[in-house]
């Protein structure tokens, strides 16, 4: 046994040069692609001002703090902790690198123990094949040994699956940057828009209020002699219309806690009592960094993850050529035979053997080239999907900061309106009270009041969503969350023109 040992580890150690050996198909190369200097859509002074974005500063790892609303703080913390999304997320992380051990086990010698007893008899109505066995009679067989098999991966087979799922490893660790980007900037849109729905639902009811409030001055001009039955009708209508718009209101303030309470992985009505107190709608920096597109590539988890995805497509080429080329193995046995068990470990028992094995598809009807047809498409559509991602990135980007700047100009003119309104309806009240003119004005002017009011509050909300919008689309949050454990590291494409691809077969 010791001699048979020592063969099997000499004929290891003489082939593991040769056996990481060359490598067949294509070595994967980074895709470079164009990027713009700049980004195009960051303000423009005849939308009211200069810009607030600045390209000089890159994106804040926890960028939400820039909204300054502790209570939106603790939530994505919560949120990233609990939500099922992202658990869901680093399972199949912790599945894809359990899968790599599972494929990179064959890069080594494989080692069986087995172990065996069967009692037979030969029967005496056929030729005997064996002379000198005695026939009719039953005898024992007891065997106890070791299988070894090494498969010699001299056209890289086994390396490149290894390299193949390495890139799952890492596409998979982007997939669940990709749910983080995604989970944070769904709660903080939800959230604001949690707040923009109470703060259109005080002003609702503030309108209820003021509505009352002129109803009781029609009714008491009435009493006087002073108008007649339509003005009051006109107040009790329009009362009842501004009680109206509370119930919708109230069902989006509640709809938003209650998806806010499932991305932190809670039932729904979890945040009820913690949420509806009425806060302000966050605010927004009066500067907001967004970095240079070619920082985009490098951030975006989804870009990234195509890029990982190319890279295991590029790889399975390789696994697939070598397909063509024969496969090389090492195998060996040793282990003991008797007929009886008490002299199975006698040195007469042993039985060995060693030697080299190949096997080479030399017909198979065009399947392996096919396969290598199937893998390069495969490859095709990963890097389609790589450059696809690119382009809706900076899409994303584009539109967002388009609407951040634009819906900043709106809401100035809307505070305008607003104060305009306010004036209006101070002194058309005032001179209701005075009998200059007719109640129809005044509730005209209070009507264009509210509906300016409701606007002005609808904007604020919608400039911090898209805030929140323009840093989705910047892929970024994802870097203030720890790693999981043991992630692969992964090479990163770089700004330039055309997408490459090499050959390595040495």
């Amino acid at each position: 046994m010791i001699r048979f040992s020592r063969i099997l580890l000499f004929a290891l150690i003489t082939t593991s040069g040769a056996a990481s050996g060359c490598k067949v198909g294509p070595a994967f190369i980074p895709p470079q692609s164009s990027v713009p200097p700049a980004f195009m859509h960051t303000g423009d002074e005849s939308f009211g001002g200069p810009s607030a974005i600045s390209a000089a500063k890159s994106v804040d790892a926890d960028w939400w703090k820039l909204l300054g609303d502790p209570t939106l703080d603790t939530l994505i913390q919560r949120a990233a902790a609990g939500n099922l999304d992202v658990k869901l997320a680093a399972s199949r992380l912790r599945e894809a690198r359990a899968q790599r051990g599972v494929i990179a086990a064959d890069a080594y010698p494989q080692l069986d123990v087995n172990a065996s007893g069967s009692r037979s008899r030969q029967s005496e109505n056929t030729f005997q094949s064996f002379p000198g066995a005695n026939v009719g009679e039953a005898h024992n067989l007891f065997q106890a040994g070791f299988d070894a098999n090494w498969e010699l991966d001299f056209f890289g087979r086994v390396s490149r699956n290894v390299e193949a799922a390495t890139a799952d490893i890492q596409s998979a660790e982007e997939n669940r940057r990709d749910v983080l980007v995604t989970l944070v900037s769904e709660v903080a849109r939800n959230y604001v828009e949690l707040r923009g729905f109470q703060q259109r639902l005080d002003i609702a009811r503030r309108n209820i209020q003021l509505q009352q409030e002129t109803l009781d001055i029609a009714a008491s001009r009435l009493k006087a002699g002073l108008t007649n039955d339509l003005d009051v009708a006109q107040a009790e209508s329009s009362l009842s219309q501004a009680r109206s718009t509370v119930p919708p209101l109230d069902r989006s303030v509640q709809a938003a806690i209650h998806r806010l309470g499932v991305l932190l992985g809670q039932q729904p009505t979890a945040l009820a009592a913690e949420l509806s107190q009425v806060a302000a709608i966050p605010g927004v920096p009066p500067e907001v960094p967004v970095g240079l597109p070619s920082e985009l590539l490098r951030r975006r988890p989804d870009i990234r993850r195509a890029e990982r995805d190319l890279a295991a497509s590029t790889a399975r080429i390789g696994v697939a050529t070598a397909d063509l080329y024969p496969r090389f193995s090492l195998t060996g046995s040793f282990g003991f035979a008797a007929d009886k068990v008490p002299t199975l470990p006698d040195a007469s028992s042993r039985f060995w053997s060693f030697g080299p094995a190949m096997k080479w598809p030399v017909l198979d009807w065009g399947r392996i080239r096919a396969n290598i047809k199937v893998q390069d498409a495969r490859a095709e559509q990963s890097l389609l999907t790589y450059e696809k991602a690119i382009l809706t990135s900076f899409e994303d980007v584009e539109n967002a900061l388009t609407s951040y700047t634009r819906e900043q100009s709106r809401r100035r003119t809307l505070a305008e309106s607003v104060a305009s309104n306010q004036r209006a309806f101070d002194l058309a009240s005032e001179q209701y009270r005075s009998g200059i003119i007719d109640f129809q004005r005044v509730l005209d002017t209070q009507r264009t009041l509210f509906l300016s009011q409701d606007a002005l509050s609808d904007s604020d909300r919608a400039v911090s969503s898209n805030l929140v919008a323009i840093y989705k689309a910047l892929g970024g949050g994802w870097e203030a969350f720890a790693p999981i454990a043991d992630t692969v590291p992964m090479s990163r494409p770089g700004p330039s023109s055309h997408f490459q691809s090499g050959r390595e077969s040495n």
